[in-house]
């Protein structure tokens, strides 16, 4: 024979309260299942109606009268008859929507930010510590003066140097890049007093090792002489092959990048090669 508590149902060997489930202290006989006629029996022990002590508030079941709830801190539990409908609804596994809709506006979020990247939108640099030193503020002019595009000149003088030499080398926009932040540092702390960090081409991508050279500062070169690029091209590529600590004829350079930029009429000039 075997016994179950009258409260929360548990089977027990022995009529022997309090249960070791819920600690009630009342037990009453368990009723055995008969099986049919001409079957064998299984010896299973219908245990009867099982309660479990529901949330009222969330409707989390509980298998002891033990306030709060575990999910919601609610102190009202009910005793409540358990069904294989209740049993079904716990045992539902959640679909991926149902997992992530709480998620949605991060979702999205994180979306836009990648769709902004992706199309150029918004540029790596702008976080801290991702992509390329952003060139400090500076006085003047870095893209245009006087009606003249500066990267359009910077492009003729690539092209008069590379007439100059026996063996070509590539523009680099990452060494231009690096240009342009040591063109506009050298403005910031001349006119300004600014103190830019110190950077390196390989902060801009640039793979030149240790093997670089770099021509800096003004040049007696003023814009308002100038109609177009054709005209300062020619006169920016000529102060670059009379300088022999350029090296734009050196075969041992491969690739090299350019930034012009103008303050107060003059224009400031850094090449860089490597």
């Amino acid at each position: 024979m075997k016994w179950r508590c009258t409260w929360c149902g548990k089977p027990h060997a022995e009529n022997d309260p309090p249960c070791d489930n819920c600690g009630h202290n009342v037990f009453e006989e368990a009723v055995v299942r008969q099986e049919p006629e001409g079957t064998s029996s299984s010896g299973t022990v219908d245990t009867g109606t099982t309660y479990v002590w529901r949330c009222q508030n969330c409707g989390r079941d509980h298998v002891k009268n033990n306030p709060p709830c575990a999910r919601c801190g609610n102190h009202d539990l009910e005793k409540t008859e358990q069904t294989f409908d209740d049993i079904e609804r716990d045992l539902e596994t959640p679909g991926w929507l149902e997992v992530a809709k709480p998620y949605t506006p991060i979702l999205v979020v994180f979306g836009v930010v990648v769709a902004l990247f992706a199309t150029g939108i918004i540029s790596p640099s702008m976080i801290p510590g991702i992509g390329s030193p952003s060139p400090p503020d500076a006085p003047g002019e870095g893209t245009e003066a006087a009606g003249i595009d500066f990267e359009l000149t910077e492009r003729e003088v690539y092209d008069r140097l590379e007439a100059e030499r026996e063996v070509s080398r590539s523009y680099d926009d990452d060494l231009a890049a690096f240009a342009e932040y040591y063109n506009r540092a050298i403005v910031a702390i001349e006119y300004d007093d600014a103190e830019p960090e110190s950077v390196e081409p390989g902060d801009f991508g640039a793979d030149c090792g240790s093997e670089v050279t770099i021509q800096p500062g003004s040049t007696p070169l003023s814009i308002d002489e100038y109609d177009d690029e054709t005209e300062l091209a020619d006169d920016v590529a000529d102060s670059l092959v009379t300088s022999a600590e350029t090296g734009v004829t050196d075969p041992d350079y491969g690739s090299e990048g350019i930034d012009l930029h103008v303050v107060d009429g003059t224009v400031y000039l850094v090449y860089a090669a490597c």
